[in-house]
């Protein structure tokens, strides 16, 4: 997701990042367990900008640890278009540098922070004008894959990048 200040922009490009030629994820050996719990891997400032807001509701599709040893995290009413959507999974360098490189075809803006590679792209949904996106991020086989529609609480991927791979 866009880090604070940055805005959707109608045509899909990120206005806070300059996209590389191509995302380069640099791979290290050390392994890095995902969590089994939602809430653990956000900083208290992203939890309280998400009180309120239910998390893993059954109506909003699969959610909570899955059998493979990802997570998925879906914040968000059933009865609203307000989601947030997070999915962290193992995905080893071949695969996850073609999907980077895919999305970097389809506009996105990708960038190197945090010892990986993340790419971002946002917009407004038609007709009704809410802001939304999609923000990937990619270290030592870990793809963390966010997708939004009006809720974007500031600092929330890099809050969970700093929780998979403090001390990494």
């Amino acid at each position: 997701m866009p880090e604070p200040g940055a805005t959707p922009s109608p045509s899909g490009a990120s206005a806070s990042s300059t996209p590389e030629r191509s995302p380069s994820p640099a791979s290290t050996s050390a392994a890095v367990v995902i969590p089994a719990d939602c809430r653990e891997i956000l900083s208290a400032g992203v939890l309280e900008q998400l009180s309120g807001v239910t998390l893993n509701d059954p109506a909003l599709g699969a959610s909570g640890p899955q059998a493979d040893g990802s997570l998925i995290c879906v914040w968000g009413d059933p009865a609203t278009s307000t989601h947030l959507t997070t999915t962290m999974t193992y995905v080893s360098r071949g695969p996850a540098l073609d999907m980077l490189n895919s999305v970097l075809a389809e506009g996105f803006a990708c960038y190197n922070p945090d010892g990986g590679t993340r790419c971002e792209k946002s917009w407004f949904s038609d007709p009704d004008l809410l802001p939304q996106g999609r923000t990937l991020f990619w270290r030592q086989d870990v793809l963390i894959d966010t997708q939004f529609s009006s809720l974007a609480p500031d600092g929330y991927t890099a809050a969970i990048v700093a929780s998979l791979f403090e001390g990494a």
